[in-house]
């Protein structure tokens, strides 16, 4: 029997305007997105729906402003007694899923993404990184490439997001000798990211202490349905190896790929993309035809999908 699995997506899928048909159409999204301005201290609404644009792309405001909409297109999907047999989220997308599944409240994940969102800027500051992504070469060359580039500067695989792109982080000088040698060797496409840092690299363990602390302070339980981890690629629903797996990831790569067979393993082919865009449809597309993704950002996306 074909299962469902719910994904929420990263840092790279926000928009100004988002959430806002969700806030005008959803009594329970509005009351959410409430809850989140008493909890942050600032109107987050202002800047969902009216930007700026580059107030928005700031990591400590994107990472609670995506986690905030995609609980906020949550609320559509419990209203309509949606059920799922696992979650998975890409990056930040982890802490929208576990929310999701109940391993923690709205509140403490919010708190808790503020705080990542904060120590990963800080340790951009402190140590200064770039990140890419590589499109249209194979995962062997490139990860051989990375070895050769790593004479030039930290650079490491950052996000496994399907067989053709991969993205690398790590210094200024390591990611520009890796994506020169990239381009040398047939990549289709390299793309320099706009970020703030060198995301899942060793160049994040300045970010590590605060986030175990942060982590430390919030009640975790297990989820409701099991977690497919970024970091192991399987399903687990124990609250403490939740707890350090969320910590390993920030210095960890995203196995997107990996986790996305693994959920069609366990026959999860039909799945909800819970949250601002459709980049988590456009990979799976890239992944594997056999999985299905619905976006679903405001209730009418609903219509018409079984219980």
């Amino acid at each position: 029997m074909t299962r469902r699995i719910l994904l929420f997506p990263g840092q790279g899928s926000q928009y100004v305007g988002m959430g806002k048909k969700l806030a005008e159409s959803s009594a329970p999204a509005k009351a959410l997105l409430e809850k989140a301005n008493a909890v942050l201290g600032f109107d987050l609404g202002e800047i969902l729906f009216n930007g700026p644009e580059d107030r928005l792309t700031r990591t400590d405001i994107t990472q609670p402003a995506i986690f905030t909409v995609s609980m906020m297109a949550m609320e559509a999907v419990n209203q309509e007694g949606i059920g799922y047999d696992f979650v998975a989220g890409h990056s930040l997308g982890e802490y929208s899923a576990l929310c999701a599944a109940g391993a923690f409240s709205f509140e403490d994940g919010l708190a808790t993404v503020r705080l990542r969102g904060q120590l990963m800027a800080q340790a951009g500051d402190k140590s200064p990184g770039s990140m890419a992504a590589i499109l249209g070469l194979e995962t062997e060359k490139l990860e051989s490439i990375l070895k050769d580039a790593a004479q030039a500067g930290v650079v490491v695989a950052a996000n496994y997001n399907s067989p053709s792109q991969i993205v690398i982080s790590g210094s200024v000088a390591g990611v520009k000798a890796a994506a020169q040698l990239a381009e040398s060797a047939g990549a289709k496409k390299v793309v320099m990211l706009a970020v703030s840092g060198a995301f899942h690299s060793p160049l994040m363990e300045f970010a590590v202490p605060g986030l175990k602390a942060g982590l430390a302070k919030i009640p975790i339980t297990a989820p409701k349905v099991p977690l497919i981890s970024n970091v192991e690629a399987k399903p687990v629903t124990d609250a403490e190896a939740i707890r350090a797996l969320l910590l390993r990831q920030l210095t960890s790569p995203v196995r997107w790929v990996e986790s996305m067979r693994a959920a069609l393993g366990l026959d999860a082919k039909e799945a909800l993309e819970v949250g601002p865009g459709k980049v988590l449809m456009g990979l799976a597309r890239g992944i594997s035809r056999d999985m299905k993704v619905t976006p679903v950002e405001n209730p009418e996306d609903l219509k018409g999908k079984a219980v």
